[in-house]
């Protein structure tokens, strides 16, 4: 097969990754915080070093304010309703994925918050000054997609981040794509911030994921149940990270999402963009050779990650991915990619469109098979 969907989960996985989570899991694999044996007491250790790396890898300034989650969708959840008020204003933009507009609308449908989206504009990109024009008295936080997984493009966040510091409002930033390919640092780019995944670029297992907080923002839990410590109150503790983290750890998880930064340590964050961008290119260049076959928002490719989204004339997204796999094996992702706002605004609405995204163990010689096949099935 060739593996095509990486903006939805990298794979494969880099074997130092897998080969560390056998390893280490098969010598610390115990809860952390839940004894005071000394099994439990190295991996309560293990856990803040991983705490500590990612720290480090965003720019934060405190590693207890680093807390774990399932994923981007579940660490996002979190701070978006963590944060709100009642009668509060949030902005963010219609490039959103649904992990960020389904919370907004439940909250908004309940009549607890109001809430505006930013326009992206014919290359894919907002424009801070309508995210400054759209800040209100009562705006509690600002929330932005730092890549769209449509369209590959990379948004202007540092220009925001100044915006939201000078008018004293907190910025969360989605680093779903970003993370691992982009540096991000939350000092320079004025983030209070960062939700994280860790099975896309960040290269490690599914289910583990996160969130980095600077000094200056405050989210009150909104789940409850047991951390390990303050076992006698009725209260959730108020501590942080186990304001943040009812229940045991995924530890394996952990473990992929420090054996992740590594590798991307070892290998460089920059030669990883450098290779999924020049195959991006070049499956952009071939696109656009082709009759019948439409890319969106690719005329350039400053500011993007390896995203290529397009159409085929007379197609449906969802029969084009299909022959791909059954024809071809090549596995793409159809659809509206959990970001519909994007294919209303872009006109592909409501069948979506056929997205290709590269990953660090991709070649050249796969974007040769997949310009050959949409080729076929164009024609």
């Amino acid at each position: 097969m060739i593996y095509l969907d990486n903006a939805a989960t990298t794979f494969p996985k880099p074997s130092l990754v897998m080969e560390e989570m056998v390893r280490t899991y098969s010598r610390i694999g115990a809860s952390p915080g839940r004894g005071s044996y000394d099994l439990a007491v190295q991996c309560e250790s293990f856990v803040h070093e991983v705490r500590q790396q990612v720290s480090n890898f965003f720019g934060g300034d405190n590693p207890d304010r680093v807390a774990f989650a399932y994923n981007s969708t579940d660490a996002l959840n979190t701070i978006i309703l963590g944060l709100i008020q009642p009668g509060c204003h949030v902005v963010s933009s219609r490039l959103e994925h649904n992990s960020v507009l389904r919370p907004l609308h439940h909250l908004r449908a309940r009549g607890l918050i109001t809430f505006d989206l930013v326009r992206f504009d014919g290359n894919g990109f907002i424009d801070p000054q309508e995210v400054a024009d759209l800040i209100k008295p009562q705006t509690r936080f600002v929330i932005l997609n730092h890549v769209s997984n449509v369209l590959g493009t990379i948004q202007p966040i540092s220009e925001v981040g100044s915006i939201c510091r000078d008018r004293g409002i907190p910025l969360v930033l989605d680093a779903s794509q970003s993370a691992g390919l982009i540096p991000i640092d939350m000092q320079t780019m004025h983030l209070h911030a960062v939700a994280f995944t860790g099975h896309k670029a960040l290269l490690g297992p599914t289910g583990i994921g996160g969130l980095v907080l600077r000094k200056g923002i405050e989210i009150q839990p909104t789940r409850f149940g047991g951390t390990g410590i303050e076992s006698r109150s009725p209260e959730h503790p108020g501590a942080y990270p186990y304001r943040l983290e009812p229940g045991t750890l995924n530890i394996m998880g952990i473990i992929g999402l420090s054996a992740g930064l590594r590798y991307i340590a070892q290998q460089g964050m920059e030669n990883i963009y450098n290779h999924e961008m020049s195959l991006t290119r070049a499956l952009r260049d071939g696109l656009a050779s082709l009759d019948r076959v439409r890319t969106y928002c690719a005329d350039t490719l400053e500011n993007h990650l390896g995203v290529l989204t397009c159409n085929a004339e007379d197609v449906d997204p969802e029969d084009f991915a299909a022959i791909l796999d059954g024809d071809f094996n090549i596995a793409t992702r159809s659809g509206l990619h959990c970001a519909p706002l994007v294919h209303e605004d872009l006109g592909t609405s409501p069948r979506g469109a056929l997205r290709f995204s590269f990953g660090p163990f991709n070649s050249l010689e796969d974007v040769k098979a997949a310009l050959s096949a949409v080729s076929a099935v164009a024609k």
